[in-house]
């Protein structure tokens, strides 16, 4: 029997809430909740802990199990099989109340000491907040590609964060509101949302050896990443103007085979040889044809998405002040 997200029963509105995905983690769990749990009544806050088991084949589920009879506070969703962290974050964030959620990973590798720090930073205005292992304790296989990573993504999109991969991150609850979350996209939650204009800072955390089992990244999250990277683009920065980016590529195309064109007619009229065997004339051929090509692709795309976009596709509110606000003002957060 699955047990369906909820509410803790005596807290009906946390202040924050912690989504945990976890895969085959079953030695560490146990000891994650309670250090979460000390540290998170000590510093006073309402919370909910909310465990997402990614398909563990461990267990993983009969511990969590066992939490959730002993502390009411601590939801379990189980899926079917293993569909990745980032629909396990996305079921989680569907089932946060909390005004702030904050992710960590359940490896212990995290440190729950860290958490009011992170609640600080959102009370002092942040809409997300970053981990940064600033002294990184895993072997080079994971950090040189993470670097690598990190700077593409920086330059891609114009941000300075020096850790997208850390799964240690706050957020505001309304930021979560329209993320959608699929495939690879939850090493690029920070570039989504600063894309929609949240405010984002970055903290540097304690980051402990791994104790138990071993990682489930490797290398070739490279490609993924490289690939997630572009639908990332596609879905941020040109989402409402596609007809730029297509236009963009088929302009480019249609110069070079018109120059590469105009090259061998000039040849040509000066008698120069025959030109219909040269390699040239082929490229300069399928360069317009491609271009055209891209040009009419970016046209129906701009088609398209005029008769489906969204207010919500076109902006993001942060709030509203006035006669016309509906009576909504923001909250703080309380403990």
């Amino acid at each position: 029997m699955s047990i369906e997200p909820s509410r803790s029963q005596f807290d009906l509105a946390p202040a924050v809430s912690l989504v945990i995905p976890f895969y085959n983690e079953a030695e560490t769990l146990a000891a994650l909740h309670g250090a979460i749990r000390h540290e998170l009544e000590t510093a006073g806050f309402t919370y909910e802990i909310i465990l997402v088991n990614d398909g563990s084949t461990d267990a993983g589920e009969a511990v969590c199990r066992a939490l959730v009879a002993a502390d009411p506070h601590v939801t379990l969703i189980n899926f079917r099989k293993n569909f990745g962290k980032s629909a396990a974050l996305s079921a989680g964030f569907r089932a946060a109340a909390g005004e702030i959620v904050i992710t960590m990973d359940a490896d212990l590798q995290d440190d729950p000491a860290e958490l009011t720090r992170f609640v600080a930073a959102i009370e002092q205005g942040a809409d997300v907040v970053c981990g940064w292992k600033k002294d990184r304790r895993d072997p080079w296989g994971k950090t040189a590609p993470s670097r690598l990573f990190n700077a593409v993504v920086n330059r891609t999109f114009g941000l300075k964060l020096r850790d997208h991969n850390c799964g240690f991150k706050a957020y505001r609850a309304q930021a979560l509101a329209n993320l959608n979350l699929y495939g690879e996209l939850h090493r690029f939650v920070p570039a989504l949302l600063h894309a929609r204009g949240y405010r984002l800072c970055e903290l540097p955390v304690q980051h402990h050896p791994r104790r138990f089992g071993k990682s489930k990244f490797g290398a070739s999250r490279l490609v993924k990443g490289g690939l997630d990277l572009m639908t990332v683009a596609m879905t941020t920065r040109y989402a409402t103007r596609p007809g730029h980016v297509f236009g963009a590529i088929g302009l480019l195309m249609l110069l070079a085979g018109g120059l590469c064109l105009s090259y061998l007619s000039l040849l040509w009229l000066i008698g120069a040889g025959p030109i219909g065997n040269r390699p040239l004339l082929f490229l300069g051929m399928l360069l317009m044809l491609f271009g055209g090509q891209f040009i009419s692709t970016g046209l129906i795309a701009e088609l398209v998405l005029s008769r489906s976009i969204t207010e919500g596709d076109k902006y993001d509110i942060r709030d509203r002040v006035g006669a016309k606000s509906g009576g909504a003002v923001a909250r703080p957060v309380s403990r």
